[in-house]
């Protein structure tokens, strides 16, 4: 593992002695001779470990500390001292320093200390890491496919996940590229650093840009102290923005100068600053639309589409549906204590002539309400909202199976009627307005208007 230290030491000599330690064992090391050195080093770059004299000059050292952890939160300080005593090393952790080093000390004492620190480092990331893939360990069964279509997609994002380079992931609306993105950085050289999503959509203006790169107190209502962004957070992993399509213009400018020289500065301020970071973007929307109209610079466009793959809907990887469904059924039926539940034959057929318009959240979703809801351990297609209970008071299983779906798919056993009617109702669902919708169908308003009251679309 690379990492990166700070020595903060008005002797040179200790400065040496602690680079030459350390920089067999992987580290990047920076030393500096004064306590606002340090700070104007901290703001330059990230660092996982800092060594920190007690007393620098005439200057304590555990003045600056609180500033140290406040600049950087979750940084390891390691406090060096020739005046070892039980109330300093007291002071200095009730402080929030991480270890306590007494002069004169070792190679080997100086490499175990660091050594202590980062993988405390490691341990807490490694720790939040759990708790997020227990949330999501439902999704292990996205990868066990039949489809040579997912196979395939799943090989070409393998290879993608392997380099370094920006990647975009398209797909529709409940494809899992979220998770999609996890695996690919599971099969990264970053694997063990830090994994950091952006939810576009959740943020807006000044919030959006702080929320990457961070802001200076004041700048803007509610910033009350300063900040750092997710851009620092991800230093030496992975940036995920999900829903990239939605940056505000702001946002958009300064990720494009992120993407063009690694360089970024916090909002408020004129510092600049690096960040080693690797990015990979996800969108559901035509982004080349959204140039057209104005939405979305067409030169972060370039950047973003280094390396695209588009993840395939549900509906293109039938073969997929109920292995995934069986999946669910066994995870959320295990959560809420009714192991054992199975889907009927008739509800079996139908998840697999059903078009999932949602893809893999419907699905999930669906199954998730019917094992809390259903009452019975054999789960119908009411169940799973593909038919009403109405229509399935008159239908037998074999009927039921060979109901009309209630989404064309292209391809299937549909009317031109029934497809039109899907197509229309999911541009408008994607739209801004209906003038959006209308001018991406490609008529006039009016024609849609029709059409929608032909179809019964709202």
């Amino acid at each position: 593992m690379n990492w990166s230290a700070l020595v903060v030491d008005d002797d040179s000599g200790v400065r040496q002695s602690i680079r030459l330690c350390l920089e067999p064992e992987g580290a990047r090391v920076l030393g500096v001779g004064t306590s606002p050195a340090a700070l104007e080093a901290l703001d330059r770059g990230r660092f996982e470990v800092v060594f920190l004299d007690l007393w620098i000059g005439s200057e304590s050292g555990l003045a600056v500390l609180p500033e140290i952890l406040r600049r950087q939160p979750g940084i390891s300080v390691i406090v060096i001292t020739a005046f070892a005593s039980i109330e300093t090393a007291v002071e200095a952790m009730r402080l929030g320093a991480a270890d306590y080093l007494p002069k004169p000390f070792s190679p080997d004492q100086v490499r175990l200390t660091a050594k202590r620190a980062i993988f405390a480092h490691q341990l807490k990331r490694q720790v939040a890491e759990l708790q997020s893939r227990m949330e999501e360990n439902e999704a292990e069964g996205f990868f066990d496919t039949r489809s040579a279509l997912y196979r395939s997609f799943l090989e070409t994002a393998s290879r993608v996940a392997a380099s370094d380079a920006v990647v975009l992931l398209r797909g529709e609306s409940g494809t899992g590229k979220n998770v999609i993105a996890r695996w690919m950085r599971s099969r990264s050289g970053r694997r063990n650093e830090p994994f950091v999503t952006v939810h576009c959509p959740m943020l807006s203006g000044d919030l959006m840009t702080s929320a990457l790169f961070g802001h200076r107190k004041g700048t803007f209502t509610g910033a009350s102290a300063d900040a750092t962004g997710k851009v620092e957070e991800a230093e030496h992993g992975t940036l995920f923005l999900d829903e990239v399509a939605d940056l505000t213009a702001d946002a958009q400018s300064r990720l494009l100068r992120f993407l063009n020289d690694r360089t970024y500065e916090r909002l408020g301020e004129s510092k600049e600053r690096k960040a080693d970071v690797r990015i990979i973007a996800a969108t559901n929307r035509s982004l080349e639309e959204d140039i057209k109209g104005g939405r979305f610079r067409e030169d972060l466009f370039f950047r973003l589409n280094v390396l695209t793959v588009v993840i395939p809907s549900l509906r293109d990887r039938r073969e997929d549906i109920l292995p995934l469904a069986q999946h669910y059924l066994a995870f959320f039926s295990s959560r809420q204590a009714r192991r054992g539940m199975t889907f009927s034959e008739a509800c079996a057929r139908s998840m697999v002539a059903y078009a999932w318009p949602g893809n893999l959240r419907e699905l999930r979703n669906a199954i998730e309400r019917a094992v809390i809801l259903s009452p019975v351990d054999t789960l119908e297609s009411p169940d799973l909202g593909l038919i009403s209970n109405e229509e399935a008071k008159n239908m037998g299983a074999e009927a039921i199976a060979k109901a009309p779906l209630k989404n064309a798919a292209l391809g299937g056993n549909f009317s031109l009627e029934e497809v039109e009617r899907e197509h229309i109702a999911r541009v408008i669902s994607q739209s801004p307005s209906l003038e959006a919708a209308a001018k991406r169908l490609r008529i006039d308003p009016t024609t849609l208007q029709r059409k929608r009251k032909r179809y019964g679309l709202t």
